[in-house]
C-alpha cells in the first residue's frame, strides 16, 4: 500500500480545495483521498472569529479550570456552542482540554468522543478557531464528485481528524465521514490461526487508514492537507456517510466515562 502526500500552499477561507488537490496530485482509479477535516472546514469558510463569541458564565468556569496561565473564555464558549450544535455534552475533562461526547446530525449509531468538540486554535489565524465542516457527509460527497468529474477517475474520499486514545500518549486519527469505501470490514465467521470462528471482530478500516494518513499529513506546519492511499485492495463501493459508532452502553470503555 502506498501513502502519497499532497502538499499545497496554505489553505485560506473559501479556497478551491478540490483544485488545489488535483493540481498537486495525479489520481488513479481506486485511489482513496484522505483529507483533513480542518482543511475542508477552512476551504468552506468555517473559521470562528473568537472576538465575536458571546461568553457565558459556564465558559468562564471552564476557563478557570483549564486555562489559568493563558485564559481564553471565548474559545471555551466556542467549544460549548459546537457541542450544543452537535447534540452533545461535556464530560469530566483533563487540565489540557474539554472532553466532549457528541452526536452530529446523521450519525447512524453511537457517539463521538472528541477533544474540544473538534475545535482547534492551532492551524488557524490568531484570534480564530477551526473545527469540522458543518456537514461532513455533504462535504465528502461533493469533493468525491468534483474530483471524479475533474479527473475522470473512480475514487473514494475520507474526511478525518486527529484524536487521542484512552491511556495512550500522543495523537492518532479517526475517519469522520467516508464516500466510496465501506468504513468497516466484518471478520465474523472467518477462522483465526487455529481454526476457531471469529465471533465479533470488525476491522475499523477507515480509522486505520485515517491514522496511517495522519502520520504523513502531520499536525504542525507540513502543509499536507491530504494524502492519496493507493494499491490498498479495498473495493470502491456506494457507501456515503458517517463512520458508524458504538452505543455508549456497549462500549468497552463505558465504565471510565
Amino acid at each position: 500500500m502506498k501513502i502519497i502526500p499532497t502538499q499545497t500552499s496554505l489553505i485560506k477561507e473559501n479556497d478551491d480545495l478540490v483544485q488545489m488537490i488535483s493540481d498537486s496530485s495525479e489520481l488513479e482509479d481506486g485511489d482513496i483521498v484522505v483529507i483533513s477535516s480542518k482543511a475542508v472546514a477552512m476551504s468552506e469558510g468555517e473559521l470562528i472569529d473568537l472576538s465575536k463569541v458571546k461568553i457565558s458564565d459556564e465558559a468562564k468556569e471552564w476557563t478557570e479550570k483549564l486555562e489559568r496561565d493563558n485564559p481564553n473564555p471565548a474559545f471555551r464558549q466556542a467549544i460549548l456552542n459546537e457541542t450544543d450544535r452537535m447534540h452533545g455534552k461535556v464530560l469530566p475533562s483533563c487540565e489540557h482540554a474539554m472532553l466532549t461526547e457528541i452526536k452530529p446530525d446523521g450519525l447512524p449509531s453511537g457517539t463521538i468522543l472528541a477533544a474540544n468538540a473538534g475545535l482547534d486554535r492551532s492551524n488557524a489565524p490568531e484570534g480564530f478557531a477551526i473545527g469540522w465542516p458543518k456537514d461532513p457527509i455533504s462535504s465528502a460527497k461533493r469533493i468525491r464528485k468534483e474530483l471524479s468529474d475533474k479527473t475522470g477517475k473512480n475514487i473514494a474520499v475520507m474526511i478525518t481528524d486527529s484524536c487521542c486514545r484512552p491511556r495512550r500518549v500522543g495523537v492518532t486519527a479517526i475517519a469522520l465521514t467516508v464516500a466510496g469505501i465501506d468504513p468497516l470490514q466484518s471478520q465474523v465467521g472467518k477462522d483465526d490461526l487455529f481454526g476457531k470462528d471469529l465471533r465479533m471482530t470488525e476491522e475499523a478500516t477507515a480509522d486505520q487508514l485515517a491514522t496511517a494518513a495522519n502520520f504523513v499529513m502531520g499536525n504542525a506546519d507540513q502543509s499536507i492537507p491530504a494524502v492519496i492511499i493507493r494499491d490498498h485492495k479495498i473495493p470502491i463501493t456506494d457507501f456515503e456517510g458517517w463512520v458508524p459508532g458504538i452505543e455508549p452502553e456497549e462500549d468497552l470503555f463505558k465504565g471510565m466515562l
